[in-house]
């Protein structure tokens, strides 16, 4: 039982951070339209992608509850290990120094200067500038919280928990965002980033496993275990990075050294 809910507080927690570090982008883009061009289309737009997202997950998220459960370990615990090493490689490269850390007020000025200078088009009474890039920016940001609150709550069994962790980050950003009305450039992204990048590579190393038919010793209690290995590993990879950066002094994001991130 105790095991269980160990589980079930990662499974909120991951699609909290995940959702977060999302969220935060996406604000900075509605911020830099709705300050620029106005409210009104914006939010309509941002409300838009929300709903966009709300379907995919209801939609998806049942029909992965039919699969059997070793095979959606499996399956799921492949994918997990994508995202999960994609963001964890970012974020090593980025505390290490080779990558440039992300910088949401550069972000929001480039937002809001091709804001101003975008022409006004007016369809079904919405500027429809306003009203595409806050929806693309949501639902592109947001497509990869859905991915999470899918995969972890059929994998778990509980979508509805997992979005429930992924609700009070929308809730959270976007509340502070409403208050201060410029993006939330105090928030430790990368530290998120880290954290997530290596709750979805232990899921993912986690679940896969379970798939292929091992048996996890001490069961849900091994996932601790697991991500405190992939903690680990990453923090010697960091150390190693930047001793190595500090010697040959590469500046940060030297793309000679590192491939450009996509």
């Amino acid at each position: 039982m105790e095991h269980a809910a160990l589980s079930r507080a990662f499974l909120v927690l991951a699609a909290f951070l995940a959702s977060s570090v999302e969220m935060v982008e996406a604000l900075t883009i509605v911020l830099a339209v709705g300050v620029t061009r106005g409210w009104r289309s914006t939010l309509i737009g941002a409300a838009a992608a929300t709903a966009a997202l709300a379907a995919v997950v209801a939609v998806f998220g049942p029909a992965l509850t039919v699969i059997p459960i070793d095979t959606l370990r499996l399956v799921v615990g492949a994918l997990l290990l994508v995202f999960g090493l994609q963001w964890l490689r970012k974020a090593i490269l980025r505390a290490a120094g080779f990558t440039a850390l992300h910088d949401e007020g550069a972000i929001f000025s480039r937002e809001t200067e091709e804001a101003r200078g975008a022409l006004r088009e007016e369809r079904a009474g919405l500027d429809w500038y306003s009203f595409t890039l806050a929806f693309k920016g949501v639902f592109l940001e947001g497509l990869e919280v859905a991915f999470i609150v899918v995969t972890f709550g059929s994998t778990q069994g509980s979508i509805p928990l997992a979005a429930v962790g992924a609700g009070a980050a929308v809730v959270l950003v976007g509340g502070v965002g409403a208050l201060v009305r410029t993006p939330l450039t105090r928030v430790p992204e990368n530290t998120m980033k880290f954290a997530v990048g290596a709750m979805l590579t232990s899921f993912g190393t986690f679940w896969g496993a379970e798939g292929a038919g091992v048996s996890w010793p001490g069961s849900d209690a091994a996932l601790p275990g697991v991500l405190g290995f992939v903690l680990a590993t990453s923090l010697v990879l960091v150390g190693l990075l930047r001793r190595m950066r500090a010697r040959s002094a590469v500046p940060i994001g030297d793309a000679e050294k590192v491939p450009a991130e996509p």
